[in-house]
Formats: structure tokens, sequence, C-alpha cells
């Protein structure tokens, strides 16, 4: 009984923050009519009055995200489209990404550098996994499985430290940012502004339950070497 409780445990603390962030953006995404805009619309906007109108509004079915690259907010159709607590607080916040990007904001800069250097790394490491899983079935060498196994500790560990860089990065788009906007620029009325903080947090929370998800799987990986 005590195990299947602290498996439940920890598959809530794991799954939890995913299935509550859903759940508030869901219990949000009412259309208003009396929205004079939509997510995209207002994105547009906020971005050209931040002297940003060469980052572009792009509808994406990849999930709502500031590319720094191309230096585009892309927001799900619903979002872009939609008239909503929901859709507006979620294209503030990815243009508090966009907005941490012209300011050169460190955590940004240090986050996006991290996953340029480590998706190589990450690339190489499935293939040695794969292939020593292959090549150890076949001519039966330990050494080779253990390599497997190490080679996906140290993926799965670069994983952890990119969601765990990610989430100051997160907060500061959602709470410094993306809140202060919609507050003081007058884009929600004042009963809404506890509905869009909820949303900024289950936005944030994403990428803690991200994090939990990683580090489960790092977990795994270690108890296999052991």
């Amino acid at each position: 009984m005590v195990i299947i409780l602290g498996i439940g445990a920890l598959l809530a603390l794991v799954f939890g923050p995913s299935i509550w962030a859903k759940a508030v953006l869901a219990r949000h995404s009412a259309e208003r009519p009396d929205f004079p805009g939509s997510g995209g619309e207002l994105a547009r906007h906020l971005l050209d009055a931040a002297g940003l109108a060469d980052v572009r509004v792009e509808v994406t079915d990849r999930g709502d995200h500031y590319d720094p690259e191309a230096r585009a907010v892309r927001l799900s159709r619903d979002n872009h489209d939609g008239r909503s607590v929901t859709a507006v607080a979620v294209a503030a916040h990815e243009v508090g990404h966009a907005l941490q990007h012209r300011d050169g904001d460190p955590a940004l800069m240090r986050r996006t550098r991290l996953v340029k250097s480590t998706a190589a790394f990450q690339r190489i490491g499935s293939i040695v996994i794969f292939g020593t899983a292959i090549v150890g079935l076949v001519v039966r060498v330990p050494g080779l499985m253990l390599l497997g196994l190490v080679a996906g500790v140290l993926t799965m560990a670069v994983s952890v430290v990119v969601h765990l860089v990610t989430l100051p990065v997160e907060f500061d788009a959602s709470f410094r940012r993306a809140l202060p906007i919609l507050d003081e620029g007058g884009y929600l009325p004042p009963e809404d502004l506890p509905a869009a903080r909820h949303i900024l947090r289950a936005c944030a929370l994403t990428y803690v339950a991200a994090s939990l998800t990683a580090l489960l799987n790092l977990w795994r990986w270690i108890r296999l070497i052991r």
C-alpha cells in the first residue's frame, strides 16, 4: 500500500501541474464579445508599440511560443483568432519573450545558447543509445550496453538542465512583463486580471511539469545503470 501511495504521489507531482495548467487554460477560453481584438491582434499591437514591427505574429500547430531565431511570436489557432482571457494572456506572455529578446535578457540569452549547443549533443546521444542497443544485442558485449545507458543518462541530464534554465525565463515573461502590460495598459478589465494571473501561472507551470518529467526520466536511466 505504501508503495502504491508513493507511486501515486509521484505521478501526481509529475503530471499534476500539466493537467492543472490545461484545465485553467480551458476554463478561461470562452469567447468574449466585449474584447476589442483577438490574441493575435493584441500581440501585433503590443509588438508595434514596443518598436518590434519586424517581429512576425504567426499561427502554429506546435504550441504557443516565441522563436528568437525567426523573430516570430507563434500562437495556436485558438489563441491567435480567439477573443478570450486565455488568448489575450497567452499572447501577452509570448510577447513578453520578444521583449526579453529585445532587451538582451541574460536568462533568455543563456537559454537560447544552451538549446543551440545541446541540440546536436542530444541528437548524437540518441544515435549512440540506439546504435549501442542494436549492436549490443547482436554481439552480446556488456560494455556497449553500459555505454548506451550512460549516453541515455547524459542526454536526460541535458534535458533537465534546459528545463531548469527555462523556468526563470517563463516566470519573468509572465509576471514581470505580460501581467503588468495587461494591467497598466488596460487591456483587460480589472475583474479579469485574477484569471489572467492564473493563466500566466499555468503557462509557467507547464515548464515545471516538463522539468519534473525530465527528472523522472533521468532517475529511471540512473536506476538502469545501478
